[in-house]
């Protein structure tokens, strides 16, 4: 499952799912979809909560949840220029999608901090040290979505799928299917 949704979303699936299978085992995966999508195909995972940007895997679409560019209340670093952008570590989705949108609106950016993780683009953005590409739903307290009136807006158009090995089945892992979705449902 990615980062962002690991403490409210997770914490409900796992609690509903422990409530119904208390004798099963879990492990539990924070990591990219790449990865994710990776140890479904090679049978290491059962199911896999992934970010997709086009409709490619058959997979129940959870939630609509774009990628915004976010900023800090207090500290407006998207009114400097160049302005300063955290970004993942991850040059993929990062140029093909980030920086693109900065591109096309034509705005000069310097990539002021690096993190392999959500929560370090999130203390990049809250700390006052840049801009940051981070989903709509997970944007932290003090902070805010940068629109087309500020002279951004949607980098993504992402849905959060959840994705299912075809070789996997049993009565634990269409309860913890279920509960994902309850949870999603019922954020």
């Amino acid at each position: 499952i990615p980062e962002e949704y690991g403490h409210a979303i997770l914490s409900r699936a796992l609690s509903a799912f422990a409530k119904r299978h208390p004798q099963v085992d879990i492990t539990v995966r924070y990591a990219h979809s790449g990865a994710q999508i990776a140890a479904l195909a090679a049978g290491e995972l059962d199911l896999a909560v992934v970010f997709e940007w086009q409709d490619l895997s058959g997979g129940e679409v959870l939630m609509h949840d774009p990628t915004v560019w976010v900023t800090s209340e207090l500290h407006h670093m998207h009114e400097e220029r160049p302005v300063p952008i955290a970004l993942y570590n991850r040059a993929g989705w990062c140029k093909d999608f980030a920086i693109k949108s900065l591109e096309q609106r034509g705005l000069a950016y310097r990539v002021a901090y690096t993190s392999d993780t959500n929560g370090g683009l999130r203390l990049a953005v809250t700390s006052g040290l840049a801009i940051a590409p981070i989903s709509r739903s997970n944007i932290p307290a003090g902070c805010r979505e940068l629109t087309a009136a500020d002279g951004f807006g949607d980098i993504d158009s992402s849905n959060v799928v959840l994705r299912r090995n075809p070789n996997a089945s049993g009565k634990a892992i269409d309860g913890m299917e279920e509960a994902i979705r309850e949870a999603f449902t019922n954020r």
